[in-house]
């Protein structure tokens, strides 16, 4: 179940509940879901029971929010897909997805491979962009037009999007950067402020270059897979059977694990901002996030087997979740322009 799946659940729930009276509340057009700020909170929450709260018919005091909270705990933990619902005060919803959830989403991101996150969201939806002759802005909105057709929205005439531009041509910065640093210097800030534009900090190869890191975790996807390989280790999302596993809840219960996959279950909606609100810095943003959840998965949870340790389920389901973030990692950097190689 991806953040967008999640939110049409919560909001049908929602509005079932006034359906039957159970609540008297204005059924909101939208529900947020976002990823807990600490572990232990549920894999998504969402502070809807309090917005509703706020603007109740009915409303009688602060646990108005706690009592609406309750009420869709009750629905929502029977919903498919959601193992648990816990509420927080003041009124938050903690969601916890069954495992299988996790696993479904795995396969779904290497079924897709760089597709994956396209689709019909802006579907009906015209997305304005004008023509301009300034680097930045022309590359912007280039690249905005890729990721409207990538999520099914039609770009029409009009203004914008609106960026600083830079005192630089286009010719001087693949002079100096070559295109796939000029690219992300002119991509990854967002629209009102100013690229970096240091050779020096956009080519060196250290984790202080975001876009090192972001090409970096997806050459060692790449490397791991061809390791595997050598093992003799096929990538596998669902375990049949391992001792440090529960047949239960499937793999993935590492924090490690979970952040990694909120990361992947959110490209989708990031691929939908990014289109909606013509910026591409969105989805650089969500790939340094990606990268960086990437290493923290490969550091906390080890995919490949070490010393005298022999290939398991956990190494399988590892290798399946450090593809699909490859394949993310991989599909995202298209998007912008940028190439992901297999060898750094």
């Amino acid at each position: 179940m991806t953040p967008a799946q999640l939110s049409r659940t919560v909001l049908h729930t929602v509005r079932r509940a006034v359906e039957d009276d159970e609540l008297c509340v204005a059924v909101p057009e939208r529900v947020k879901v976002r990823t807990p700020p600490r572990p232990g909170c549920g894999d998504y929450a969402t502070n809807v029971a309090l917005l509703l709260a706020r603007g109740a018919r009915d409303a009688r005091g602060e646990g108005d929010a706690l009592v609406i909270a309750e009420v869709l705990r009750r629905r929502l933990v029977r919903a498919p897909g959601i193992a648990r619902v816990d509420v927080a005060a003041p009124g938050f919803l903690n969601i916890t997805l069954e495992g299988t959830s996790h696993v479904q989403l795995v396969r779904a991101v290497l079924s897709q491979g760089l597709r994956y996150g396209h689709g019909d969201a802006l579907a009906g939806v015209s997305v304005p962009l004008g023509a301009s002759d300034e680097v930045r802005a022309a590359l912007v909105a280039h690249v905005v037009r890729g990721l409207v057709d990538a999520t099914g929205g039609v770009v029409v005439p009009g203004e914008g999007p609106v960026v600083r531009a830079v005192p630089v041509s286009g010719r001087d910065l693949l002079t100096r950067l070559g295109p796939d640093a000029a690219r992300w210097a002119l991509l990854r800030p967002a629209g009102h402020d100013l690229p970096d534009l240091d050779p020096g900090h956009l080519l060196s190869q250290r984790e202080d270059n975001a876009l090192f890191r972001v090409r970096y975790a997806h050459a060692r996807t790449r490397a791991l897979m061809r390791n595997a390989g050598q093992f003799g280790i096929t990538p596998q999302p669902q375990p049949q059977s391992d001792p440090d596993l529960e047949p239960a809840t499937g793999a993935y219960r590492h924090p490690a694990e979970a952040a990694l996959l909120a990361l992947l279950a959110d490209h989708p909606r990031t691929l939908e901002a990014a289109a909606r609100h013509r910026a591409p810095d969105r989805l650089a943003r969500q790939l340094v996030a990606l990268a960086d959840g990437f290493f923290r998965f490969h550091d906390a949870c080890p995919p490949l087997p070490a010393g005298e340790l022999k290939p398991s389920a956990v190494h399988r389901s590892r290798l399946a979740l450090a593809d699909a973030a490859g394949a993310v990692l991989a599909g995202g950097l298209h998007l912008l322009g940028i190439s992901a190689p297999e060898h750094l």
